[in-house]
């Protein structure tokens, strides 16, 4: 059963969009978190404890995840991806419009913190089952020997999600000035509500994969249970899919929420400068996301992963001293090598988690090597990092930490079998003799 070439457009687009709204709501935690969250909701505290406390509810949000990974994945491989993205999408748009109508602690005192700690944990679950239905939804539909470039437009989502969300700050920023601090940070979680409208009805005209339609039928799925079957079949790939995630994963948030924060609070670098430097990541992130995955139709996922993970490892000290600098072009010139690096080591993410897993069990092992990563490794990366810089009376550990990341999904990567060749349908163990076929034949 294959997709025809409408719907293999539609679930693309699908997956582009969706995650975009997705990553845009994370995001603008994130953006929050880095400039006034610390003011708002923690106030209390000296200006350094309470970005570390801000930052902290973002980390809860990333512990989440790996709950959502498990819960919708169990349910994505048994009844279906399409209808779980539907419910991942409500969950964490609704979750961040709240996040823009508590009250502050002024107001409320305590409960704002604690309200503000629930939505992230909400929007944790959501983005936690979110991640691996969108790709699926995309390679699943996608003929064979594109599935790379395919694989690669829901991880655009990320990027573009973030693009979306600095552009909107900057723009909400310049516009309120004095009172962004009291009520506009406000504007751009209202707006996700408009956003979560729009993805809920381009993914309701999507149809089932017919990947997973053929696996419901030869498979029984529905006997399984995903989690079980995984970790009991699949321990060591499992393994090694959260290892390779540690780059983009923790290396993303070196660049995008923890820049800003070293920038405007260490550097004294003006905030739109850095929301500018944001937005150029973001482009460029999209960039390399879709030219990797493109290649790697052609020459395979592990030597490009390989080769920009190699990169990320030597830039990580010249990125940080550039961005130490202060001068703007140098910042964004230092961001823009970033954002190609780690879009395309993430990009390659979306082909590689699905083929590395067999239909019955692949929304549940795919989400579940993102998730983890991304609650271990992800949420605490901008906490830890600024714990460890504060404690060093220097920036070095944060270039280390990069570089560290990225050095470990080399590793990772290296270790899992090349899977592009591979036919998706059965199991992975084939990827190395079995040949691609045109979707159209």
């Amino acid at each position: 059963m294959n997709s025809s070439p409408r719907h293999r457009r539609r679930a693309g687009a699908a997956s582009l969009i969706g995650t975009t709204i997705e990553w845009y709501d994370f995001q603008i935690y994130g953006l929050s978190a880095a400039i006034v969250f610390n003011k708002v909701f923690f106030p209390e505290i000296d200006p350094v404890t309470g970005t570390i406390a801000a930052f902290g509810v973002f980390a809860l949000g990333f512990l989440a995840r790996p709950l959502g990974g498990i819960v919708f994945g169990h349910f994505g491989d048994r009844v279906g991806r399409r209808n779980v993205l539907l419910v991942t999408l409500l969950l964490m748009g609704i979750s961040t419009f709240l996040v823009g109508v508590i009250p502050s602690y002024a107001s409320i005192g305590i409960a704002a913190p604690l309200l503000l700690m629930l939505m992230r944990l909400l929007g944790g679950i959501g983005l936690g089952g979110e991640w691996g239905g969108a790709v699926l939804l995309s390679v699943e539909h996608a003929p064979a020997e594109r599935r790379g470039l395919y694989g690669s437009l829901p991880q655009v989502g990320s990027p573009a999600g973030f693009l979306l969300a600095t552009t909107v700050f900057a723009v909400v920023s310049a516009t309120t000035g004095d009172a962004f601090e009291t009520w506009g940070w406000r504007i751009p979680f209202l707006l996700s509500g408009v956003l979560v409208i729009v993805g809920l009805v381009i993914r309701v005209a999507i149809p089932e994969t017919p990947v997973f339609e053929n696996a419901r039928k030869v498979a029984a799925v529905d006997r399984k249970i995903p989690l079980v079957e995984v970790l009991r079949s699949h321990p060591k790939t499992v393994l090694l899919s959260i290892c390779s995630f540690a780059v983009s994963s923790g290396g993303y948030y070196v660049y995008a929420t923890y820049m800003v924060a070293h920038g405007t609070n260490d550097l004294g670098i003006p905030r739109t400068t850095m929301l500018i430097s944001g937005i150029v990541f973001s482009a460029f992130g999209i960039i390399g996301a879709l030219a990797a995955g493109a290649v790697s139709d052609r020459v395979g996922r592990r030597p490009v992963f390989l080769a920009m993970a190699g990169f990320t490892v030597l830039y990580a000290f010249p990125m940080f001293w550039l961005v130490g600098t202060t001068q703007p072009a140098l910042i964004w010139i230092a961001l823009a090598f970033g954002g190609l690096a780690n879009g395309s080591v993430y990009g390659l993410m979306g082909a590689i988690s699905a083929e590395i897993f067999e239909p019955s069990v692949r929304y549940t092992g795919a989400s579940i090597g993102q998730q983890v990563s991304a609650g271990l490794i992800g949420g605490t990366t901008p906490i830890i990092v600024t714990a460890l810089v504060a404690s060093a009376g220097s920036i070095w550990p944060a270039p280390v930490w990069l570089a560290g990341l990225a050095l470990i999904s080399l590793v990772a990567v290296a270790l899992l079998p090349e899977t592009f060749r591979a036919t998706i349908t059965t199991s992975p163990r084939d990827a190395e003799r079995t040949p691609v076929r045109s979707a159209e034949q």
